[in-house]
């Protein structure tokens, strides 16, 4: 991965970005050659080919940077580099969502709300957040919410023609992966989606890296409407890689009157005790 990643920003710059000559000579790909950026970033070409290649081993903090720095990477970019270049291979486990985080989502019965597992499965929502994302699926179900997003026509449907969605959700992705090297069933459920979807194969060849914390968007709801909303993705401690999402509309705005009738059914019938939901593997293929 770390490679790839390389090669889309390398594939970016132009001689001119960079402070080089540009003679006008015919170039077989797409921005700087790779001995042009290894000359930029102060390491040998072969080195550098090498790490293209995820062939470099481990490479210096030094290097990184200079890499960073050659390839005009931006804040979030940079931490990905180093993300890429320094993470241990993942062992799996069944994923479990720990009892007290399935009751913090009950006590969240106001607004709509969901738990997103390592591999972005729906581990849980309330009735609000069914609602509102999915009311055409059960509520037991435990979809993966990628696959969700590309696969579901109604889904899709929800957020318009958001680009701006798709490339999050392939950015938030791309991190993960990068988090989680050797991860079989993440693996699977990218190539996956990449066999499946035209539209996910070219954002995720692109490698859009975005960090996902909060958004506010635009949804078109089958039965409130259209709704202005943000979004929080909170990071759940001690349970690697869980986020509770919440989605909420400005106080005293038409989203917020509309928002209040979206599952208004009260959560709390829909939780039955302190029962464990266990994940093995991202979500069965959704029909499109």
């Amino acid at each position: 991965m770390l490679g790839d990643f390389l090669r889309t920003r390398r594939a970016r710059l132009r001689p001119a970005d960079v402070g080089l000559r540009d003679y006008g000579e015919f170039r077989r790909v797409p921005g700087l050659r790779r001995e042009e950026l290894a000359r930029l970033a102060g390491v040998s070409p072969g080195y550098y080919t090498r790490l293209e290649q995820d062939q470099g081993g481990n490479v210096s903090d030094s290097v990184l940077e200079a890499l960073a720095r050659a390839l005009r990477l931006d804040d979030e970019e940079r931490t990905h580099l180093h993300t890429l270049a320094n993470a241990k291979i993942t062992a799996n486990a069944p994923e479990r969502l720990a009892p007290r985080h399935r009751m913090l989502l009950e006590t969240l019965d106001s607004v709509p709300a969901l738990i997103l597992g390592r591999h972005v499965d729906v581990l849980a929502w309330n009735r609000r957040g069914h609602a509102l994302l999915a009311p055409h699926l059960e509520f037991d179900a435990r979809p993966n919410w990628a696959r969700l997003f590309f696969l579901d026509r109604e889904v899709r449907a929800l957020f318009g023609e958001s680009a701006d969605k798709a490339r999050d959700t392939v950015a938030d992705l791309r991190q993960i992966a990068g988090r989680r090297p050797g991860d079989a069933v993440l693996a699977a459920l990218i190539e996956d989606l990449r066999e499946s979807s035209a539209e996910f194969d070219r954002l995720w060849s692109a490698h859009p890296v975005r960090a996902c914390a909060h958004h506010t968007r635009t949804y078109h709801h089958p039965h409130a409407g259209r709704l202005t909303l943000t979004d929080e993705l909170l990071p759940l401690p001690d349970e690697g890689g869980q986020r509770l999402v919440v989605f909420y509309a400005e106080p005293g705005s038409a989203s917020a009157a509309a928002l209040a009738g979206v599952g208004a059914t009260p959560a709390r019938a829909e939780f039955r005790g302190e029962r464990v939901a266990v994940v093995e593997s991202f979500s069965p293929k959704i029909e499109r």
